[in-house]
């Protein structure tokens, strides 16, 4: 097997663990939020977008006289304009329901990502120590690169937030 399909496999497999993994998760919903994200994923469809533009129209024609038949709300149309806001609160809560759990969905891919990205500096600063143990057991002649020995410590998470937070601080002053 070459290197590149060994990727391939490895890229494959994972993809196929997320994708189970986020199937679990979909299917451990509860109901109410299932139906929340359904009527969200619904609504913010073309065919959604469609069928309100041709019931509008329909009202409008019928409530003018155009239909041919007494209007049932006549101008200035306040039994649309009442169920259009109820639907907008319907909807707005659908949406704020879905967008809540989604975003409780990115902050844990977040927090996971940042776990990986933490654990792989930390092999990264292992792999530079042993291959500079390597170099030294080889008599390897190296320069002693100032970047190289900052490269073998590991990085504490506590000093980068802190800097981070330091810029942010600095750049709303």
């Amino acid at each position: 097997m070459s290197d590149k399909e060994g990727c391939n496999r490895i890229v494959n497999e994972n993809i196929e663990l997320m994708a189970k993994h986020e199937q679990k998760k979909k299917d451990d919903l509860p109901w109410s939020q299932k139906l929340a994200d359904k009527i969200t994923q619904g609504v913010g469809s073309m065919a959604s977008v469609t069928c309100h533009a041709l019931l509008f129209l329909f009202w409008v024609l019928a409530n003018t006289g155009a239909l041919g038949f007494k209007p049932f709300d006549p101008f200035p149309f306040g039994l649309l304009t009442m169920v259009l806001s109820i639907e907008a609160i319907f909807l707005s809560l659908f949406v704020l329901i879905s967008q809540n759990r989604m975003q409780v969905d990115s902050d844990n891919r977040a927090e996971l990502d940042v776990q990986i990205n933490l654990l792989t500096e930390h092999e990264l600063t292992r792999l530079i120590r042993l291959t500079d143990l390597i170099a030294d057991k080889l008599e390897v002649d190296k320069a002693k690169d100032p970047e190289l020995r900052k490269l073998e410590e590991d990085i504490d998470p506590e000093d980068v937030i802190e800097q981070i937070e330091a810029k942010l601080e600095k750049a709303k002053s």
